[in-house]
């Protein structure tokens, strides 16, 4: 059975002013105006707010965080600004699943997923995509 095409459970996530104001003075950044979030929020309310742990997002193809799982990349498609207070929901699925193999790791797997974040009135605000490497066994075969 194949992957991609998993949904995710749906999950929430409301970036509250004091988060914000924490992140902004561990990055050393200029405070916010506004009700404008740090553009970082963009990958910590999407991986925070999708209905799962990282173990429930690598469950579906047969990961585990403690076998090496490591990021490769991560994309964030902003079109509208994160703002602190709102609830967004999160939602995401699996994108892509392919095996590849290399002369000094061996075989690994690159997983694609994305998670979407959404405003209350369904405003889509932004989408989150990652890629992840999976360390694999010689006879552990990509789903």
């Amino acid at each position: 059975m194949g992957v991609v095409g998993h949904r995710y459970p749906q999950g929430s996530y409301t970036i509250e002013p004091w988060e914000d104001r924490i992140l902004r003075d561990t990055l050393g950044a200029p405070p916010a105006r506004g009700d404008e979030a740090h553009p970082l929020w963009g990958y910590i309310a999407a991986q925070s707010g999708i209905g799962t742990d990282i173990e429930g997002i690598l469950e579906p193809v047969d990961a585990k965080p403690s076998e090496g799982t490591m990021i490769a990349s991560c994309e964030l498609a902003v079109e509208r600004e994160l703002r602190v207070g709102v609830p967004y929901t999160a939602t995401g699925e699996i994108a892509g699943l392919e095996r590849k193999h290399g002369r000094r790791t061996g075989p690994f797997d690159l997983f694609t997923f994305f998670i979407d974040l959404t405003e209350p009135d369904g405003t889509h605000a932004l989408r989150m995509t990652a890629v992840w490497v999976l360390p694999r066994r010689e006879d552990h075969a990509a789903a």
